[in-house]
């Protein structure tokens, strides 16, 4: 029994460190994804000044706080899209031809 403990510590022990080398990469990956997702959403200039001040400790929280007391948000979403691409597209081509 002492042995099978032993090993299950030492397993327990590399997967623990295998395991902290991962998490920055993984928050990077996540907070990429995050960066991505807004900017897509709100724009290029009003996506990357709502993660920047997201990102910044106490000023996103203040500013997410006062965005809740508001009710909206100090960066709005673009207009939303239609369900099959942009409004109004209609499946045309620029000069209003099929």
């Amino acid at each position: 029994m002492a042995i099978g403990n032993k090993v299950a510590r030492w397993g327990g022990m590399k997967l623990s460190r295998r395991l902290q080398r991962s998490i920055p990469i993984l928050g990077a990956a996540i907070a990429v994804a995050t960066i991505v997702a807004t900017v897509r959403r709100k724009g290029v200039v009003s996506g990357t000044l709502d993660s920047g001040l997201n990102a910044v400790p106490f000023v996103g929280a203040l500013k997410n706080i006062a965005e809740v007391m508001r009710g909206r948000d100090f960066f709005p979403d673009r207009h939303p899209a239609s369900r099959f691409g942009h409004a109004g597209s209609a499946g045309r081509t620029l000069h209003g031809k099929w």
